[in-house]
């Protein structure tokens, strides 16, 4: 894909705060874990994750982990909403006005919602692009998943193995790098 490859992206998986949500030990195979636990709602999608994927150039095992990451294919949602109405859709796209300020568009499960949350996502792995120029197409992909999270602005240090410093529970892009992985091997 043309943003990097997410299979040569080194990761140290879920935290100890994103493991404790399904009683797991921290690391990538917690990350597996939760991402095998989400594979069967997970299903229901893979086609059109795999659509959006090819029409942006993004890797389909990367919207499917973020997918996974954000909502758990949708199981915490509440009528399509989650962070308590601060987000939309499977991806959770933040349309909080103090927040990102999205507008949704879509369905919380629709193709449109997808295609609206990779757009964010290609938007702000082009910032840290620009942002940070000297790091590889990976360092910048995994920083982009960061600041897809916490937004480019908690991005700050010169170091890619620092950008989950201010990412929820310090592991945003680890974690979804590593479930990613999973999905990548797995048919995504």
């Amino acid at each position: 894909m043309s943003y990097g490859d997410i299979e040569k992206i080194p990761t140290t998986g879920a935290s100890k705060q994103t493991a404790k949500q399904d009683g797991l030990t921290p690391g990538v195979g917690a990350s597996e874990t939760m991402a095998r636990t989400d594979e069967e709602r997970m299903k229901q999608y893979k086609a059109m994750i795999k659509r959006v994927g090819t029409e942006y150039r993004i890797d389909p095992a990367l919207i499917a982990a973020i997918i996974s990451r954000e909502s758990r294919a949708g199981n915490v949602l509440q009528n399509g909403w989650g962070d308590h109405g601060n987000a939309w859709g499977l991806m959770q796209v933040d349309v909080n006005p103090r927040g990102g300020a999205h507008t949704r568009r879509g369905d919380w499960n629709s193709e449109e919602h997808l295609c609206q949350a990779t757009e964010i996502l290609i938007v702000f792995i082009e910032r840290i692009q620009r942002k940070f120029p000297k790091w590889s197409k990976n360092e910048q992909l995994k920083g982009g998943i960061a600041a897809y999270n916490a937004g480019d602005g908690n991005i700050y240090s010169n170091k890619p193995e620092d950008v989950d410093k201010r990412t929820t529970g310090g592991d945003y892009s680890n974690d979804v790098v590593a479930r990613a992985k999973w999905y990548k091997r797995n048919g995504f």
